[in-house]
């Protein structure tokens, strides 16, 4: 009992207080700077230009920043894609340094990309057998169907926590040896904001950590709907 409140508070606290960091690190570094170069968008297009990364598009999204792999696409959401802001150049550099990443065939990707493309059907199986286990023990009384949905528990955490464990590594390096080192190259930001640009693109990796606890938060609400 002890022991499964300390996972529950754990996976709460890892779930919140990463979003909470991130969200304070954007705002404070989301006022417009007329001293920088363009918006977000036009960061990442000259970006991807110079690198010769021309079929690599750019697009607003209302879904949140990210590097479509499948589409070629560097898609910013709204304040970034149109804002001149420190937030929204650097970044436009992470996601172009997904695409960085994409360019070169880079492993961690491409095993991300393939576990992502079947992570959805997973899950949506996954749940769709807990939700059915308890109408199946009703309809054949067989208590034995529960493990139905301690299969799909397990299943689905297990997919959660592999997306997480292939994340992380792609995240830093799209910030820390991808972007980071064209910033500094090419003297797109003064140097008095690096420290900012640093904590931005910390923020940028571990905004998909917050959301694999989420997703962990979630399972964990829907198997105590069903009463597991």
């Amino acid at each position: 009992m002890v022991f499964g409140l300390i996972f529950v508070a754990l996976i709460v606290g890892l779930s919140v207080l990463p979003q909470m960091w991130v969200r304070r690190v954007i705002a404070r570094n989301a006022h417009e700077r007329p001293d920088l170069r363009g918006t977000g968008a036009d960061f990442a297009r000259h970006l991807l230009d110079g690198m010769k990364l021309n079929d690599v598009g750019v697009e607003e999204t209302e879904l949140g920043d990210h590097y479509d792999p499948d589409a070629k696409v560097v898609r910013l959401a709204r304040e970034h894609y149109s804002k001149r802001s420190l937030s929204a150049v650097v970044i436009a550099a992470h996601e172009v340094g997904h695409a960085m990443q994409d360019a070169t065939e880079y492993g961690p990707l491409k095993a991300r990309t393939r576990l992502a493309r079947h992570a959805g059907k997973i899950q949506s199986v996954g749940f769709a057998l807990m939700l059915a286990s308890p109408l199946l023990v009703l309809l054949m009384k067989s208590p034995a169907l529960m493990l139905v949905e301690i299969g799909a528990g397990i299943l689905l955490l297990s997919v959660t926590v592999l997306m997480h464990v292939y994340t992380l590594p792609v995240e830093f390096d799209a910030s820390f040896k991808r972007a980071l080192p064209v910033l500094k190259a090419g003297n797109f930001i003064p140097d008095n904001d690096m420290a900012e640009a640093r904590e931005l693109l910390r923020a940028a990796a571990f905004t998909y950590v917050a959301a694999a606890a989420m997703s962990m938060l979630d399972i964990m609400r829907w198997l105590r709907v069903l009463r597991f």
